[in-house]
């Protein structure tokens, strides 16, 4: 049997893709015509082609993130529904990566659209502009400087994407998105990310549509900051607003146990995300637990999921998020609770399972979110639980 060509392995992922999710007509035929092997020179084309990400350049510094990546196809498929891309758009993309997203954004913009693409890295523009010539895509522009200032001099832009992990929108895009424009992003907030699409209002964007991913976070933001317990085995990872003290928690996991449970129940497949941006909706305590193999291994309770699961943190105490398999229902093996520890870890891990239970009465519904630039006064915004990031303000609300 003859090896598959590289156009049916693309057309291959693009029918597994459009199998699992329903992909705008523009998006896959696109996504039927970038040829992504030719972004990824060297690579076999069966895994130029596999629903995976590409680590294209590694982290000069040694730590566990890649410095630039080829996004998930699925991933990429996905932020393309959402930004709904039109004939004749003015784009900027931060984060050039391969020159693969570019590609597609060249295809849907047309003729007479206009795609600029920015990265803080020179290898990673040289790659991405080496790319797009040979692809076809000579027009794309190609720019190195920081994405956290954009690219003014070819604003106002009518969609803005970001393919790295965001953890603020800076000031700067607020001035070179067009009123009425959609800005696509990986947004961190409280330790989890949602790709979340955002139409601008004046002042103010709101939310149309969000969905779970994770990216390689920008260079040049540093919101969140990290606590270790138990000698490093056991990292809390939280936002600059948040008290997390680490002298009150040195010893917590020290201390006697609670598990509370609640009635809600999960197939082995089945997703739970939801149970954290459900928390963050009304819940200023809420972080992102780590808890290493060692510390498992001394003990602690696994959570969830063990290199990040939802937690909460008040003073000295913490509760997070756990599971355990019953076989009650065969559907729903699984069913959801909290651990606490400290003195307030009951109450912690009660107030958990209140959004266990919340999440489990509307498992699909997300929060309402709306962005505000940070010179607006907090007491303006009445309309939900408010998060104050660095250069903006953060509003979320459930029906």
């Amino acid at each position: 049997m003859n090896a598959p060509t590289t156009d049916e392995l693309r057309n291959r992922l693009v029918d597994d893709i459009a199998a699992q999710s329903k992909l705008p007509p523009t998006v896959e035929r696109a996504l039927r015509t970038v040829r992504r092997e030719q972004h990824l020179p060297g690579l076999d084309p069966v895994d130029a082609y596999a629903d995976k990400a590409v680590v294209i350049k590694e982290n000069p510094a040694g730590g566990p993130l890649a410095l630039s990546c080829a996004s998930v196809p699925s991933v990429v498929a996905m932020m393309l529904a959402q930004l709904d891309v039109r004939p004749g758009n003015r784009v900027l993309e931060i984060g050039a990566g391969t020159g693969y997203n570019a590609a597609l954004l060249a295809e849907l913009t047309g003729p007479g659209g206009q795609v600029t693409t920015i990265d803080i890295d020179s290898d990673v523009t040289v790659h991405a502009r080496t790319a797009l010539d040979r692809t076809g895509y000579p027009h794309v522009q190609v720019m190195q400087r920081d994405g956290l200032q954009g690219a003014p001099e070819h604003a106002p832009y009518d969609r803005l994407i970001a393919t790295v992990g965001m953890w603020d929108i800076p000031a700067p895009w607020w001035q070179q998105l067009a009123d009425g424009g959609r800005l696509v992003l990986p947004f961190r907030w409280r330790g989890q990310t949602r790709s979340v699409a955002l139409i601008r209002h004046g002042d103010t964007l709101i939310s149309d549509g969000m969905e779970l991913c994770g990216f390689v976070p920008v260079i040049g933001q540093n919101g969140e900051r990290t606590v270790e317990l138990a000698d490093g085995a056991v990292r809390l990872h939280h936002d600059q607003d948040q008290q997390v003290p680490a002298d009150r928690l040195r010893d917590v996991l020290s201390t006697p146990t609670v598990e509370v449970w609640t009635d809600a129940r999960v197939g082995r497949q089945e997703p739970f995300d939801g149970i954290w941006l459900r928390a963050t909706a009304s819940d200023n305590t809420v972080c992102r637990i780590e808890v290493t193999r060692q510390a498992l291994d001394q003990g602690v309770r696994r959570p969830v999921i063990p290199v990040r699961s939802p937690a909460l943190v008040s003073g000295g105490s913490l509760a997070y998020l756990i599971a355990e398999r019953d076989d009650l229902d065969p559907e729903r093996p699984v069913r959801l609770g909290s651990v606490g520890y400290g003195v307030d870890g009951p109450e912690l891990a009660a107030r958990l399972n209140a959004h266990i239970t919340a999440w489990s009465a509307a498992r699909s519904a997300v929060p309402h979110l709306r962005v505000h630039p940070a010179t607006i006064p907090e007491p303006a915004l009445t309309e939900g639980h408010i998060i104050n990031k660095q250069d903006s303000r953060i509003e979320l609300a459930y029906e």
